[in-house]
């Protein structure tokens, strides 16, 4: 060997890395997931010590997530040894009507729990972690974990409760957020396309659907870390508010943040933000 010439070690374990597998079919109703895994030397998961899982929901307004959205931010958890899962969900635009969304996104928690040895994943570390209408969904997860009126019969002997959620600018209080758009344009085809149509059961398939409505004293909840971006024009700040107050009253474990002058999306992500959200997850899947 040259002596000049400087050396590295090598990496046997492939430790900090990650690989993806996508188009992963989780319903018979079609609906897929893309997992972000540690990547395994060999391909031999059986060989690796099961990792925990972090379940992610893009916002999509209840229609199809776009899976790829968040992967560079995602895969960085996979690179520290968590699973991430990525998940899609039937379209309120396609007919699909309030609980659809949730049912599959619970539908696939159970899925991963049925598959966890295939995947070399920890079925008693799953966490949530979602934004926008995805942040909705898993703050539902946190609360209604393994009720049965949100069961499918697929993977039925699996659990689909949650360890913890992380939910970023989460519509939290359905019948106030959607009284900002009534009368503009497309509101009655929208609300038709949520909740059902007829009008006079709107009301009551939101209230049933609104994480604010749902928290009650004396339940055990999973801890909830909530941001919410303080110049959000769609989804307002006191939707947050709301519900970090409902759980604190209800003696949760919450946290919150203001990201200040944030908007939806967009500017709303910084490595501030982002190193909340992670130091947060990776505490509650140790």
């Amino acid at each position: 060997m040259i002596p000049e010439i400087r050396h590295l070690p090598m990496n046997p374990a492939l430790t900090g890395q990650a690989e993806i597998k996508q188009d992963i079919v989780y319903s018979a109703n079609g609906q897929a997931l893309t997992l972000i895994l540690p990547w395994a030397p060999g391909d031999k998961r059986e060989e690796l010590k099961p990792a925990p899982l972090i379940v992610f929901v893009q916002g999509s307004a209840w229609t199809t997530p776009n899976l790829g959205y968040e992967i560079p931010m995602l895969s960085h958890f996979a690179e520290e040894g968590i699973a991430v899962a990525t998940v899609s969900h039937r379209s309120a635009r396609d007919g699909y009507t309030f609980p659809a969304f949730l049912i599959d996104v619970k539908c696939a928690i159970r899925f991963l729990r049925a598959h966890a040895a295939e995947y070399a994943i920890d079925p008693t570390r799953v966490a949530a972690f979602g934004t926008s209408s995805g942040g909705h969904t898993v703050c539902m997860l946190g609360l209604t974990g393994d009720d049965p009126e949100l069961r499918s019969e697929e993977y039925a002997d699996q659990s689909d409760a949650v360890r913890a959620v992380a939910a970023c600018f989460a519509p939290t209080d359905l019948p106030a957020l959607f009284r900002r758009f009534e009368g503009g344009p497309n509101y009655e085809a929208s609300m038709t396309a949520y909740f059902g149509g007829d009008p006079a059961k709107w009301n009551a398939v939101m209230e049933a659907y609104s994480p604010v409505k749902l928290v009650k004293k004396g339940v055990k909840y999973p801890p909830f870390l909530l941001l919410h971006g303080t110049g959000d024009p769609v989804v307002p700040v006191e939707q947050m508010e709301e519900l970090y107050t409902c759980l604190r009253d209800a003696g949760a474990d919450v946290t919150a943040w203001y990201v200040d002058g944030a908007e939806h999306e967009g500017n709303f992500w910084s490595p501030d933000v982002r190193r909340v959200i992670h130091d947060e997850l990776v505490k509650r899947l140790s």
